[in-house]
């Protein structure tokens, strides 16, 4: 039976991740911030067909104990801060977590087994102010936050433990991926949250910052299977996971807000407060590589996202 950890395992993609290995037959283990209120929410119906350590990417020998006592046959680094609005907050702990506990994970795999298979989640916020449309493997990056350089950091340090020890080391760089287990603080939740609050008279209005930010945007169920089948290449290699489509944040919101026959426009009011300090505009992937090289495409369209994502927040609040 093969073994895979996942650093993230409590988080949306962990556990999207944690549910597909475990219907592959493998035996699945991950790291858990010891936090004062219980994280488990998206992996309960599954806690007791995991192990799980206690641990932090800060906390190299956390990492180290956890890795070596399971030992996997794949790691998936999906842990940080993720969260680019408070990553200008806290931006020496998400370089901390987002960027050096990378390089903590794969100094733990090698040290403990060089053949470990490493997968880490990149991001394409690292492409940031783009530097040509639509971006792939090789468009040079250019974060706008300190989330996006952190993972710059991520990213290289992967394929430099690849190219030096000849680690099968590989990153997926993974355009903006959402489902109804997203963080309410990301923007596509908020939405989709925000109308649910509406309909049942909780707020009057949803306040967002830029509207007309565009995004590649899939569901997050769809690229846990990209990920894993990067892991089972003859050689490594890393992959742009994306779409190839692009829209907007007024765009989501319309869609979410006609879903429940409402108009964006009466209740969608911007707010200076949520306005990065420096903006991302317009993320677009190219996928064409892996497309053809693993035969992988989303299958659940941006419409059936958003209306998969407002059904499940309608229905958090009460029957729909």
């Amino acid at each position: 039976m093969s073994k895979a950890f996942i650093t993230g395992i409590t988080g949306q993609d962990g556990s999207y991740l944690a549910e597909f290995l475990l219907s592959k037959g493998y035996e699945v283990g991950g790291l858990v911030r010891r936090v004062s209120i219980s994280n488990l929410s998206r992996i309960k119906h599954i806690e007791n067909k995991l192990k799980l350590y206690y641990g932090d990417l800060s906390d190299y020998s956390s990492i180290l104990k956890a890795i070596k006592d399971f030992n996997p046959d794949e790691v998936y680094n999906l842990g940080a801060q993720s969260f680019v609005q408070t990553s200008w907050k806290v931006p020496e702990y998400t370089s901390n977590v987002t960027g050096l506990g990378v390089e903590r994970v794969l100094s733990a795999c090698l040290y403990i087994n060089p053949k470990i298979r490493f997968y880490q989640a990149s991001t394409s916020e690292m492409f940031g102010k783009v530097r040509e449309v639509p971006q792939n493997e090789v468009t040079p990056f250019y974060p706008r936050s300190p989330y996006g350089v952190a993972k710059v950091y991520g990213h290289w340090i992967t394929i430099n433990y690849r190219e030096s020890y000849n680690m099968f080391a590989v990153s997926g760089i993974c355009f903006n991926h959402e489902s109804p287990r997203r963080g309410i603080e990301f923007v596509t939740r908020k939405i989709t949250d925000g109308v649910a609050r509406i309909v049942n008279n909780i707020d009057e209005y949803l306040y967002l910052g830029n509207l007309d930010s565009k995004r590649d945007w899939g569901y997050a169920g769809d690229y846990v299977k990209a990920m894993w089948m990067m892991l089972q290449q003859p050689t490594p290699e890393d992959f742009v996971i994306g779409t190839g489509e692009t829209h907007s944040i007024r765009e989501f919101c319309d869609i979410a807000f006609k879903q429940v026959s409402l108009d964006y426009k009466d209740y969608v009011r911007q707010d200076e407060r949520f306005i990065r300090p420096a903006e991302v505009d317009l993320l677009l992937a190219d996928p064409k590589k892996i497309n053809i090289l693993l035969d992988w495409k989303p299958k659940t369209s941006f419409e059936e996202l958003v209306k998969m994502m407002v059904g499940s927040d309608m229905n958090k609040y009460g029957d729909y």
